[in-house]
């Protein structure tokens, strides 16, 4: 089954306001950034937002956020987007914390038909106790806190254990980015830009994929594809200029040592 389909308009322009979605990425690395531009310009609000993280200051999820199209997001940590901590802190947007381990094992389980596990992750904390602040008010009162999840202890290797029950996450919508894709959907993402990029395709009961090189079918190796295109329903081939965009969330340099004499711009060894 073909499943390119046109444009990146064309593959969102179904997602509702009010929807769930799960998106690939870590910082801005693999982030699906020309689906998430054509979402935007959808005007769907109201989302909900599974991801690691919510970009940076306008680029990436941050793009969403900053528009105010966001009304919830299950995440790791708030990263370098200062914007993220502002509505969170304001009350103008519930988030639910996440251990980043838990986050990816809850998508994987989604994606697996698995709707729950027992995780030691947590355990003698508040988040199987409960209480952890999700939402604010504008005055800085909590309105909205986590529950306390059920735990039960286990015989392990080390003796017998807390555990703590997580949820699986199951998503209306996947959108994923993918260093190669062909006509099936099936996917290779390229070193680090894998990250959570194949949970994400799994946990959305229908996922997008924007794809960097679009192969035909038989072209990749089976035994390296990361994501099977029974997970994926759609898939959008970008252009070069997209698919060269990727930004970097922080830059670090240092002096450029001088092949001549061996020494750095500052003159040290």
């Amino acid at each position: 089954m073909d499943k390119v389909v046109a444009s990146a308009a064309e593959a969102v322009a179904d997602i509702p306001s009010g929807a769930r979605l799960a998106v690939g990425g870590f910082g801005l690395c693999g982030i699906p950034s020309v689906l998430i531009e054509a979402l935007l310009e959808t005007g769907a609000d109201d989302l909900e937002a599974v991801s690691n993280n919510c970009g940076v200051d306008e680029w990436g999820l941050g793009r969403l956020l900053f528009a105010k199209r966001l009304r919830r997001m299950i995440s790791s940590y708030v990263g370098e987007n200062k914007e993220f901590a502002r509505q969170y802190l304001h009350g103008e947007l519930e988030v639910e914390l996440t251990p980043q381990g838990t986050l990816a094992e809850r998508m994987r389980a989604g994606g697996s038909g698995i709707p729950a596990f027992y995780t030691a992750t947590g355990g003698g904390t508040q988040v199987a106790e409960g209480g952890l602040p999700w939402k604010y008010d504008t005055e800085g009162n909590v309105v909205v806190s986590s529950p306390p999840k059920d735990t039960r202890v286990f015989e392990t290797h080390e003796g017998p254990k807390e555990f703590v029950l997580e949820e699986a996450i199951v998503a209306d919508f996947g959108l994923v980015r993918a260093w190669k894709g062909d006509r099936h959907g099936n996917l290779v993402y390229r070193d680090s830009a894998r990250n959570f990029n194949p949970l994400a395709a799994m946990c959305g009961r229908v996922t997008i994929a924007e794809v960097e090189e679009l192969v035909e079918p038989g072209e990749l190796d089976p035994n390296n594809v990361h994501t099977p295109g029974v997970y994926v329903q759609r898939v959008v081939a970008l252009t070069p200029e997209q698919a060269a965009d990727k930004r970097i969330e922080r830059v670090t340099t240092r002096p450029r040592p001088s092949v001549a004499s061996g020494t750095d711009e500052q003159g040290r060894s």
